[in-house]
């Protein structure tokens, strides 16, 4: 019987299920007719209704009777004009960039790119087979859940400990998480994850990308897969392949759970979103969407030439967020993400991407403007990747007000001083202080810097320590893709080692990088496995293995349980110390007489750092003095924060040096509490005199306990 087929409302763009049908929803501007086709169970295509209403330039009509599940996809007509940019072709199916959740895989047998093969101009034949069997269909979802009073966190970003983890790979090993929950959104929330996020003592978790994303055709004809997922084709509907039921709708309530499970525990949920491009690739791409419904509006095309795409991240396309209406898509994905899926914040991928206006990166682009007026985003986390592959793409620095940022320069320098480079001090002595250079000149603070040592694109932790080289060679691509220049060592060895000296030298090292990392002034971000040491045998750019290379290895040792007791509680001496977090820049303002300072930088002879140390080469040691007494902040009853005074002594010589200890800021004594090369039991407290020896390539921190309060009379 043939489906009714009401006119319908322009808005909500998508598929929505009121109770009773649905109504269905699409943007084309240059369109000639919109077809909406409905699919069975099995995939198998039913019917195919005409849109006949149109409001301006959305396609729109309501079905009686239509129940969540349902699959559907739409083929657009139009003028088949490649030169020109338009690219319409009715013979393939197209998924709703509004779908809400998506089911099924893309086909690379099938016949789902919209031009015939063979020859120099191919992308200008039109194919007209029919691709239906080869695209995923859209699935028509029941938005009501039970939150059961969740709220969203807010967790001020200046006390945020951000862990980057994937969805898959973290639980995917796990003994502990039940096999049929393992690798998905459920698996992340088990008691076991719960358990060790917990006492890891993160505030967060990154989730590398959750939106629907495509397999890269190239890898599937080598076996392998797009494991990191930044090849997108829906922006609200979540990974299917993550749920534990399967991808016919339920991974929307499964996500859901995740997030109030996490929230349940005191955990932020962020999300790594790739709005610069999607899985289309180049003008030789497949059609799955936006392409076949319009192709001139939803992609940045050549000027001079609009057969071809511009290309700012080296996937072949980039989305035109020019125009108006990608702008709402992307809007309208975050809004939904946050008021829907309850989400916390944003990791944008590539954003200088989204910065571009016509070609240079612009800091007032509509982009940023529609961002910062949005009621909607103004509680939430805003991150970028401060870069993409454009000319003028590295913009470390110069995002905007409401905006952190991925600090790729503390990366780089603090990898570099740890593994003895030259030079180094000045730079780390801005690292280590929240990047004023960066960041204190525009109205923001300390914490729009996201520090990180390792993320997912590199080196983890332990094989940064362990390998000079990338070895890359089980991505089929005779080891040419991944960074080169990486800063790492191996310590004396390439790879896995039996030497006892080079082992304790790699966790010394370990644990100098973690606790930079941490005592450092902004927002630190754990690699997720870096706690537990987790290698990917030397791979720095795993992102096609979805294999025991890029998964977690949850198998007990001594050498796991204690470096991951080191960061726990390295995370927790952050989180009960203001002074290591700091909301404001230091301003080496004199307090109560003119030689004591909220900072203060010395040398191995006690006094402090001249322009002349700063500036020389050879220098690998300096003491960092942190006053806890100049925090310039109140509590919520107005009263001054307090806290203890922090001593950090750096080496990064090979060799012992001996710290002359300035005087402490109170006129009392320095205790040493943590030092790096007792990997066994770094912890140990330790009264000090005068002078500290710090061995080589090792970390000291020494504490001043605040003054108690005098007893009230």
């Amino acid at each position: 019987m043939a489906s009714m087929l009401l006119p319908g409302k322009p808005y909500p763009l998508g598929a929505k299920w009121d109770g009773t049908g649905v109504n269905f929803a699409l943007y084309s501007e240059n369109a000639t007719g919109v077809e909406l086709c409905l699919f069975n169970e099995a995939g198998g295509q039913g019917e195919c209704l005409k849109l006949r209403e149109t409001t301006a330039f959305v396609w729109h009509g309501y079905i009686p009777g239509i129940q969540p599940g349902q699959l559907y996809g739409y083929r657009v007509h139009g003028p088949w004009e490649p030169e020109r940019g338009q690219r319409f072709n009715p013979a393939k199916l197209l998924v709703d960039p509004y779908a809400q959740a998506i089911c099924g895989q893309v086909d690379w047998k099938q016949p789902i790119f919209p031009y015939q093969f063979g020859g120099e101009d191919a992308d200008l034949v039109r194919d007209d087979r029919d691709s239906a069997a080869g695209v995923p269909k859209c699935v028509v979802v029941n938005p009501y859940f039970d939150w059961e009073q969740d709220r969203p966190l807010r967790i001020p970003l200046v006390d945020s400990i951000i862990y980057e983890t994937h969805v898959r790979g973290f639980s995917i090993r796990n003994p502990d998480v039940p096999e049929p929950l393992r690798g998905t959104y459920a698996g992340m929330a088990s008691p076991a994850s719960l358990r060790h996020l917990k006492k890891l003592g993160v505030t967060a978790v990154e989730l590398m990308p959750v939106h629907h994303y495509v397999h890269d055709s190239q890898l599937v004809e080598k076996g392998l897969s797009n494991y990191w997922g930044y090849n997108t084709l829906g922006y609200l509907a979540p990974e299917g392949r993550y749920c534990s039921t399967g991808d016919g709708g339920n991974q929307v309530a499964e996500f859901k759970a995740m997030v109030k499970s996490l929230h349940r525990e005191g955990i932020e949920v962020i999300l790594d979103v790739v709005y610069n491009h999607t899985a289309e690739g180049n003008h030789l791409g497949p059609m799955l969407s936006m392409r076949g419904i319009d192709n001139t509006n939803y992609y940045r095309l050549m000027a001079d030439n609009p057969r071809f795409y511009m290309d700012y991240t080296g996937t072949g396309n980039s989305l035109n967020v020019r125009n108006p209406q990608v702008l709402k898509l992307i809007m309208d994905s975050l809004r939904y993400w946050v008021i829907e899926m309850h989400v916390d914040g944003f990791r944008f991928d590539l954003a200088a991407t989204l910065a571009r206006e016509l070609h240079d990166v612009d800091r007032l682009s509509g982009f940023f403007d529609i961002i910062h007026q949005d009621p909607t985003l103004a509680d939430v986390k805003l991150i970028a990747e401060p870069w993409d592959v454009g000319e003028g793409g590295y913009q470390v620095g110069n995002f905007p007000v409401l905006w952190a940022e991925w600090n790729g320069k503390y990366r780089d320098t603090v990898r570099r001083y740890w593994k003895g480079d030259d030079g180094q001090l000045s730079d780390l002595g801005y690292r280590l202080t929240g990047s004023s250079d960066l960041y204190k000149h525009d109205g923001r603070r300390p914490y729009a810097s996201i520090n990180f040592v390792t993320a997912h694109d590199g080196f983890t932790l332990r094989d940064l320590v362990s390998y000079n080289d990338k070895h890359n060679e089980a991505n089929g691509e005779n080891n040419q893709d991944g960074a080169n220049d990486n800063n790492s060592w191996n310590m004396g060895a390439e790879g896995p080692t039996d030497d006892p000296e080079i082992k304790h030298a790699r966790e010394r090292q370990m644990r100098n990088l973690l606790a930079t990392l941490l005592f450092a002034q902004g927002v630190p971000m754990i690699s997720g496995g870096d706690e537990i040491g987790r290698t990917q045998r030397g791979n720095n750019n795993a992102y096609c293995q979805d294999n025991e290379i890029s998964w977690y290895d949850w198998t007990p040792n001594a050498d796991k349980e204690s470096l991951l007791e080191f960061t726990s509680r390295l995370i927790k001496m952050r989180k009960n110390h203001p002074n290591l977090r700091r909301r404001k820049f230091f301003q080496d303002r004199a307090i109560h007489h003119s030689t004591t300072f909220d900072i203060a930088w010395y040398g191995t002879d006690g006094k402090e750092l001249d322009q002349g140390a700063w500036n020389s080469g050879w220098m690998r040691s300096l003491g960092m003095m942190l006053n806890g007494q100049t925090l310039c902040i109140e509590d919520e009853l107005g009263s001054p924060v307090v806290d203890d005074s922090f001593l950090l002594l750096l080496n990064a010589y090979h060799e012992p040096v001996t710290f002359q200890l300035p005087p402490a800021p109170e006129g009392g004594r320095w205790k040493g509490i943590i030092n790096t090369n007792e990997v066994a039991n770094p912890f140990k407290s330790q009264p000090v005199r005068k002078r500290v020896k710090v061995e080589g390539r090792s970390l000291v921190l020494l504490c001043e306990r605040k003054p108690k309060p005098e007893p009230a009379l």
